[in-house]
């Protein structure tokens, strides 16, 4: 594992429909509050779920969000981030009600690409407003499945109408994980009891069954090779670029890391959190910093073969979100990230066990 994995952590959201003010009945106070109709209907349908006997979100190890006023300059909220070693923060209105989520990409796409001022700019203008939110006593991969259908990566935890936490994707990915082996054992007991037939009528196939071999592997254990588009998009830069023109294609290509290339192979990584704790937070310029003093060198690949179970205990084990995949000869092919690899999890055991 290279030394700088551990910051590869990056995480995004997007909006949903307005969380109320004081004046719209809402419950809760502080960090946010919603209404009480939604409130008591998320409640019942959690508790239904949660006689299932698998993890709820208040079980996680949730962190306590980073709560500032929407008012704040991006510079504070940035140096508020970095202090806090954190990649995301919520934002209060005036009535200290929550109104909106900031996130490392965020800083990356919407500030540094665009070039916004930001000792001058307040928050507000870059946030992304009416974050999502989840109840403590939601199953864990149901709130693993709301981050991965609306693409975002931070989800804020409330209860009893109050945000008590920001949880972070990478928090669900144990779970997703759990329920993708436990999806390979029913594989390979399917797999026997096919193979067991075969052998009761006198199979005359000699060495392996191939039919079973690609009924375990390909159906129950399946490859990155099965989610990577043809024409994936990657953002790649080289050592020499500066920050800004990463940045840069980041916001082109809507992507929140870019991979550092020398000849096609990958030599390093730079994330939007990267962006924010070793360039804004160290007060260095993006105009003129090169790409290769900030980047995490040497990262952790895998390659098309690799099984998707087991590029989730990587990225699970690592702590980070992207994951470079090369072909068979090292040429970067792919970039996964968390959303992309967990929404595939969750596909193939509900497309097999649903």
């Amino acid at each position: 594992m290279n030394g700088g994995a551990s910051s590869r952590k990056s995480l995004t959201l997007t909006s949903s429909p307005s969380l109320p003010n004081k004046k719209n009945n809402g419950v809760g106070v502080g960090g946010g509050v919603v209404s009480s109709e939604l409130a008591r209907r998320n409640s019942v349908s959690s508790r239904a779920a949660s006689a299932s006997g698998e993890r709820t979100v208040k079980r996680l190890r949730l962190s306590k969000a980073l709560t500032i006023p929407e008012n704040t300059t991006i510079y504070e909220a940035c140096r508020r981030m970095a202090a806090r070693r954190v990649d995301a923060l919520l934002l209060t209105d005036s009535n200290a009600l929550l109104c909106g989520i900031l996130t490392d990409k965020d800083i990356a796409t919407r500030v540094i690409a665009r070039e916004v001022n930001i000792e001058t700019t307040p928050v507000s203008k870059v946030m992304t407003r009416n974050p999502v939110f989840v109840l403590s006593d939601t199953l864990a991969v149901e709130a693993l499945q709301k981050m991965v259908q609306g693409k975002f990566r931070h989800l804020p935890v409330v209860e009893n109408g109050e945000v008590i936490a920001l949880l972070d994707i990478a928090k669900c990915l144990y779970d997703a994980i759990a329920r993708m082996e436990r999806a390979a054992e029913k594989g390979k007991a399917i797999a026997a009891a096919v193979e067991g037939v075969e052998k009761h009528w006198g199979s005359s196939i000699s060495g392996p069954n191939t039919f079973i071999e690609t009924l375990r592997e390909k159906m129950f254990r399946p490859s990155l090779s099965t989610i990577i588009p043809e024409n994936s998009k990657i953002v790649t830069v080289s050592p020499t670029d500066t920050v800004l023109t990463a940045a840069k294609k980041m916001l082109e290509y809507r992507i929140s890391s870019a991979v550092v290339t020398v000849e096609n192979k990958p030599r390093g990584i730079l994330t939007s959190k990267d962006i924010l704790m070793r360039v804004i937070a160290q007060n260095l310029s993006p105009e003129s910093t090169l790409v290769e003093k900030v980047m995490t060198p040497n990262p952790e690949c895998a390659t098309v073969d690799t099984p998707i179970v087991d590029a989730l205990h990587t990225m699970h084990d690592g702590k980070f979100l992207h994951l470079p995949v090369v072909d068979r000869d090292g040429t970067v092919v792919s970039v996964i990230d968390v959303i992309h690899i967990t929404h595939a999890a969750v596909a193939t055991v509900s497309c097999f066990f649903s």
